[in-house]
């Protein structure tokens, strides 16, 4: 008990150091502005559906579509009047998910390899640099919209699509939107894996390992309390930059037509709003971009600060 106070006490002290760079500051609340407004944006849609009741950026009027930016109105409205702020506002929804759960996809991968690999070594090891040597060399965007198109289209055989939209179902996302997920977390997790097993082979020759070993501690338990807190600084530095790379990765795909088709997504709204750009109606091009660019920046702006904190090369 003593263990998990000191342990909690050293993370609010550790905490409260990288909170006391205002920019670090600033990035960890913009990220948490975002994801709290994802949380609320999601259980808002599923009391809508629950109760049949039309979510306010679905909500149009034909006679007032391409108005510009007004008090009504904040960032105007769209080809058929809704509006264009809720939309822009609802696609942090889907953006904040697909991070969410690609990120914490690759991460599950690439540490459950890593670790393996670098720890046994042999032909678990072979077995590991197999398996990420065939995914670096893997075209990742090409995988992705393959995985989505033969999703989104129905492609898949009857039980696996049954499967498929079971899971949809649990995770309250489209299938070619869960397609998105799994096609980036499959593809995104080579380089911590990576780093994952480099720095398990250090950490199985150390002293309190090796002396773990010798006292009859069994091999999981060795990994679980003395191998994985090790690791834990490099899971938080690539989960964050891996973050907004999935959230660029899923307005991508959205854009080319391959990922969410009826929830709000910020590549949707790109892709609508670009064919009547040379007619000055920028707002909902700007609105998607906007929102996306203060979430990207501020991810990428922290994993940054993550690594200068946590790693500990460059602290010494």
């Amino acid at each position: 008990m003593d263990d998990h106070k000191k342990r909690f006490f050293s993370l609010g002290k550790s905490f409260r150091k990288f909170t006391q760079n205002k920019l670090n500051l600033l990035c960890l609340v913009t990220v948490f502005i975002y994801v709290l407004t994802a949380i609320v944006i999601e259980g808002y849609a599923v009391y809508c559906e629950k109760h049949q009741i039309v979510p306010i950026y679905e909500r149009g009027n034909i006679e007032q579509r391409f108005q510009p930016p007004c008090l009504n109105h904040w960032l105007g409205t769209d080809y058929i009047g809704r509006d264009v702020f809720w939309r822009a506002v609802a696609g942090t929804a889907t953006a904040v998910k697909v991070g969410m759960l690609a990120s914490g996809l690759a991460v599950f991968i690439g540490v459950t390899l890593g670790v393996l690999g670098g720890y046994f070594g042999g032909w678990i090891d072979d077995f590991t640099v197999l398996v990420y040597s065939i995914f670096a060399a893997m075209p990742s965007l090409l995988f992705i919209l393959t995985f989505a198109l033969l999703v989104s289209k129905s492609f898949l055989c009857a039980p696996l699509n049954d499967a498929f939209n079971v899971v949809c179902s649990a995770f309250n996302t489209e299938p070619g939107m869960m397609a998105v997920y799994l096609g980036i977390g499959i593809t995104g997790w080579v380089s911590l894996c990576q780093m994952v097993r480099a720095e398990t082979f250090k950490l199985r020759e150390t002293g309190y390992v090796q002396a773990a070993r010798v006292s009859g501690m069994r091999r999981r338990w060795i990994i679980i309390r003395h191998i994985l807190p090790n690791l834990f600084h490099l899971v938080i530095i690539f989960f964050s930059i891996r973050f907004a790379s999935a959230v660029m990765t899923e307005v991508i795909v959205s854009y080319l037509g391959l990922g969410v088709q009826q929830a709000p997504s910020w590549g949707v709204m790109i892709a609508d709003g670009q064919e009547r750009l040379w007619r000055g109606i920028w707002w909902e091009v700007g609105a998607a971009s906007i929102f996306m660019f203060f979430l990207v920046l501020a991810l990428n702006m922290l994993g940054d600060a993550l690594r200068d904190f946590l790693d500990p090369r460059l602290n010494s």
